[in-house]
């Protein structure tokens, strides 16, 4: 089970649906792709500043290395160890990111896959019982079901009015 952060826009009230349409899940844990593809994983992301600073070190790391006279299997080492650290911290960043941009984490929850951390975070937002006279009237609580995005994007949870079908 992997642990999943919400991220609705701020000044967003609990059970109002609109606000799962700007809604990000970002799983936590370490991001095979962001260690593999580190710079392209930052560009793929929006997160433009992070990919800059990623490129200039990985090029000043090698400069460096070329300067110490590291040999090529010290300096796969050291590029190996860069890249275990961005796989590691690339979910923190894309949170703070978020954050910064005015869509703090504002739940977490935990599940199996990402499809199912979609169910149960926009189950939890639209409980409408969880705040006082809060409700969503006009949207069936079933079109939550219907992912809206494919395996590795950012997760934006799609809502339908009751006329769609789900009630």
């Amino acid at each position: 089970m992997r642990t999943y952060t919400l991220h609705v826009p701020e000044g967003s009230v609990r059970g109002d649906p609109r606000a799962l349409e700007q809604a990000h899940l970002v799983r936590d844990g370490f991001s095979w792709s962001a260690f593999a593809f580190t710079v392209l994983w930052f560009l793929r992301h929006r997160l433009w500043l992070a990919s800059l600073l990623v490129l200039v070190g990985l090029v000043g790391l090698a400069l460096a290395g070329r300067a110490l006279g590291l040999s090529p299997f010290a300096a796969l080492i050291v590029t190996v160890l860069v890249s275990l650290l961005i796989g590691m911290e690339a979910s923190s960043l894309r949170r703070w990111t978020y954050g910064r941009r005015g869509k703090p984490a504002q739940d977490a929850v935990m599940a199996g896959s990402q499809e199912e951390a979609e169910l149960k975070a926009a189950a939890r937002w639209l409980d409408a019982a969880s705040v006082p006279g809060v409700a969503a009237p006009g949207f069936a609580a079933t079109a939550v079901s219907r992912p809206t995005h494919r395996r590795g994007d950012d997760a934006v949870i799609g809502l339908f009015p009751a006329s769609e079908g789900g009630r």
